[in-house]
């Protein structure tokens, strides 16, 4: 497959995600996460698909088409380990849904990432929140959905937090 194939497929795989997760959600109260920024496409379909939903955004710095760049309270700015542990007290309620794209291209690098940021992210999850990854994750309680119809097997990663931390 040529990267312009698997270029496409990862976005309509992304876009099937988070449309299916939104759907998953949408009787529970809270904000949105987006971690991993980049240019903004997938936080503008967020807004897009949330509504009136808060977003709160993670990302090492902005490199995203200013259209598609959250105002200051909505954004935490730095390293992940920096800003992702004190961040519940700001967002002020655990979060429904995440979207962490935080691939790199460099596999090993990428996977190490997400071990490390699913002990980040677990704390400002809502039992019953989705969790959407474009690298495997874990964490107590987590437990793994089915992708939508015609998503190839780790090409994205889909999980809900149940009640119980077994």
């Amino acid at each position: 497959m040529s990267r312009l194939d698997s270029f496409i497929r990862r976005l309509e795989g992304q876009r099937d995600c988070l449309e299916s997760a939104v759907g998953l959600v949408s009787g529970l109260s809270g904000p949105v996460l987006e971690i991993g920024l980049g240019n903004g496409r997938t936080y503008d379909h967020l807004r897009e698909l949330c509504g009136g939903r808060d977003i709160f955004v993670f990302d090492r710095r902005i490199a995203a088409h200013p259209a598609c760049v959250p105002d200051e309270a909505h954004l935490f700015l730095g390293e992940f380990a920096d800003t992702m542990p004190g961040a519940a007290g700001r967002i002020g309620q655990p979060a429904v849904l995440a979207h962490a794209d935080i691939g790199s291209g460099d596999a090993a690098a990428s996977r190490a990432l997400a071990a490390r940021l699913s002990g980040w992210l677990a704390p400002l999850m809502a039992v019953g929140g989705v969790i959407i990854a474009d690298q495997p994750m874990a964490a107590p309680g987590w437990r793994p959905l089915a992708l939508p119809r015609g998503i190839a097997k780790d090409r994205y990663f889909m999980f809900r937090v149940a009640g119980d931390s077994a």
